[in-house]
């Protein structure tokens, strides 16, 4: 090849990256989307775990939410209060103190407490168990199966099996409701950080069966709820359930039950 066809190359190959980046900064001034300032502050303070506690698909979701005002200020479960109080600075609004949550895990079958109907050997997820027999060793089939999914989706390390049962490190947890969605059997809940008493327990069977199948599990005896006087306990079905936003701790409710599965 001669040395006037590699210029001639080398001139088309330059002319055509020139003429295809002029297009393309005119397609980037052109299309460009403007960010609110505002957007990109928010962000910046957001803890960055983009665990989606928040409902939003991750920090900057929420950012720009809140920067729309469709999301309010203390929005993000993680960050909590100081997170919510820089964040007002940068919106200009006042931030409304926030209750913190925790996950509560609605059951005690531990390996002493509940029932086994086998040794189970294989894989070890929680959802896995739909198709093992009886939906998994322990003879409750509402209960906790410890097999640990909610442990494996907690991005904070606040949830572990204890003794069979998963159980939550208030200090750790944030909130985020990630081992609420893992869950197949529907056993967390968010409650009050600092909440009085809860019930450990989901079964919804009648009394004689639960008491076949678990040592402590609720039997719906309706005790708590006579003796409440803030009607914060309610039987659900066959399982008490205590309304946090009743409930003045006065610990009425735990001394009658009979099962000690108030806690």
């Amino acid at each position: 090849m001669s040395i006037t066809g590699i210029l001639l190359a080398a001139v088309i190959v330059g002319a055509t990256g020139c003429i295809i980046g002029f297009f393309l900064c005119f397609s980037a001034e052109k299309f460009k989307v403007e960010v609110d300032p505002r957007e990109e502050a928010v962000l910046s303070v957001l803890p960055g775990n983009n665990c989606g506690g928040c409902g939003y698909a991750g920090c900057s979701g929420l950012a720009a939410a809140i920067a729309k005002g469709e999301a309010p200020v203390n929005q993000c479960p993680v960050g909590g209060a100081p997170v919510a109080s820089q964040i007002s600075e940068i919106m200009g609004v006042a931030a409304e103190e926030g209750i913190r949550k925790v996950a509560f895990v609605m059951c005690n079958g531990t390996c002493e407490n509940a029932k086994q109907l086998y040794d189970y050997t294989g894989v070890e997820d929680c959802k896995a168990m739909a198709f093992v027999p009886g939906g998994g060793p322990k003879a409750c089939s509402y209960g906790c199966m410890g097999f640990g999914s909610c442990v494996k989706a907690c991005p904070f390390d606040a949830i572990h099996i204890v003794d069979g049962v998963a159980l939550v490190d208030k200090e750790a947890c944030k909130a985020c409701g990630k081992c609420i969605a893992t869950c197949p059997n529907h056993l967390i809940e968010l409650i009050p950080y600092d909440f009085g008493h809860a019930v450990r327990c989901h079964n919804n069977d009648k009394g004689k069966d639960v008491m076949q199948v678990c040592k402590v599990g609720c039997i719906g005896c309706h005790k708590c709820e006579k003796v409440c006087e803030f009607d914060a306990v309610h039987v659900d079905g066959f399982f008490a359930y205590i309304d946090q936003d009743k409930c003045t701790s006065c610990g009425k409710c735990a001394e009658a039950c009979p099962r000690h599965i108030i806690l």
